[in-house]
């Protein structure tokens, strides 16, 4: 199928400018403010087994881990956006945008490291709502990927969750400091998205969520729903 870009343009470049749902807001990263926060969501040392499939070097402190953000912010291209719960301003997490390309609509959201307290919540699915929100209803891209170490079982999850769609494996992609990377690479279209979010809005809603705050249904499941509908 050839699609039609006659009229397209190049899109604007993603930023970190403040984005807010109901269990989380979204920051630009500064270092001074957040670096010794994020060391502390992450488990201090234990920074290094939450962050070890990223291959970045060894970190002994925050200002280890503050510095190695800062200089991909600088010089690799990454935009970083930390997640602070809404209502007491805890820092949880992050995750970046990178890989951008405003000539073609693309965009990668990687680094996503999620601390204890924000794994497997509303906020980590609310986070990253936002941030696809930004790229594609925001900005118009085209693609939004997620690529990954082939070995983190995690992330293959949560790329799955989320609505990412499999695409393949490049073998032997990169040399890091843990050795061979296999990387897998997902992604996101721009006519995926209106499904991806509708569903991530109904799991997000209140009335999904019990008493305890145990959900109802599965996001997986209510985006089958939604493909079923409009098949």
């Amino acid at each position: 199928m050839i699609t039609d870009l006659t009229d397209w343009t190049p899109r604007e470049r993603p930023t970190n400018r403040p984005m807010a749902g109901r269990h989380v807001e979204i920051v630009a990263f500064d270092r001074a403010a957040h670096q010794d926060r994020l060391w502390t969501a992450f488990g201090g040392m234990t920074t290094n087994d939450l962050l070890y499939h990223f291959g970045w070097p060894r970190m002994e402190s925050a200002a280890d881990l503050g510095a190695t953000i800062q200089a991909l912010n600088d010089h690799g291209g990454f935009v970083t956006c930390v997640f602070t719960q809404r209502q007491t301003q805890d820092v949880m997490g992050m995750a970046s945008y990178m890989r951008i390309d405003e000539k073609n609509g693309v965009c990668e959201v990687g680094a996503v490291a999620h601390g204890t307290p924000m794994a497997r919540s509303p906020a980590a699915t609310e986070a990253h709502y936002l941030m696809a929100r930004r790229v594609f209803d925001d900005l118009g891209y085209r693609r939004y990927e997620w690529k990954l170490n082939n070995a983190n079982a995690a992330s293959h999850r949560a790329a799955r969750r989320f609505g990412f769609t499999f695409e393949g494996v490049f073998r032997q992609h990169e040399v890091k400091p843990y050795g061979n990377r296999d990387t897998a690479w997902y992604s996101m279209l721009d006519r995926e998205w209106p499904a991806a979010k509708q569903a991530m809005e109904r799991w997000l809603d209140p009335a999904n969520f019990d008493a305890d705050g145990g959900q109802k249904r599965r996001l997986e499941e209510i985006r089958s729903d939604i493909h079923a509908q409009q098949a």
